[in-house]
């Protein structure tokens, strides 16, 4: 009798420090959903109307800044714009099917022309390349982009 009583208050004490820890668990993933969303990254914060300065954003890139970047430097900074064009397609979209207007929509053609800019660096590169297997590639990697 005391061993079988024993025994319940152990398994007892066991089951609920489990559930406890699977509570626990639960609710840390949970918040670190909440915390970060990566579909969050392909949606602006939302602007408070109370502000009234525009926001002001920058100018695309110019071919002669991109020549001055390394290879590593022009790949990084192509994902970014790509991250970017995302951002702002999918918020027209999303204003779009809601019937609102897209604010600042001389953003998208910047990026695109960056974009632009930087294959035709690139390609620049590769042809400028004196050994013909790297150069072709080059301009394989490139075209991947």
């Amino acid at each position: 009798m005391l061993v079988s009583r024993v025994l319940g208050r152990v398994l007892g004490a066991a089951s609920k420090s489990e559930s406890f820890a699977t509570s626990a668990a639960a609710a840390a993933a949970d918040s670190a959903r909440r915390a970060h969303n990566p579909l969050e990254e392909f949606f602006e914060v939302d602007r408070s109307t109370d502000e009234e300065k525009p926001v002001v954003y920058g100018r695309g890139w110019k071919a002669s800044e991109l020549r001055l970047k390394s290879w590593d430097d022009l790949q990084k900074l192509w994902y970014v714009l790509l991250k970017e064009k995302n951002l702002l397609m999918t918020q027209r979209q999303m204003l779009h099917a809601q019937n609102l207007r897209f604010p600042n929509p001389e953003r998208i053609p910047k990026v695109r022309k960056s974009m632009c800019r930087i294959k035709h660096v690139l390609t620049e590169r590769a042809i400028a390349e004196p050994d013909p297997r790297r150069s072709a590639e080059m301009k394989r990697m490139i075209n991947a982009l």
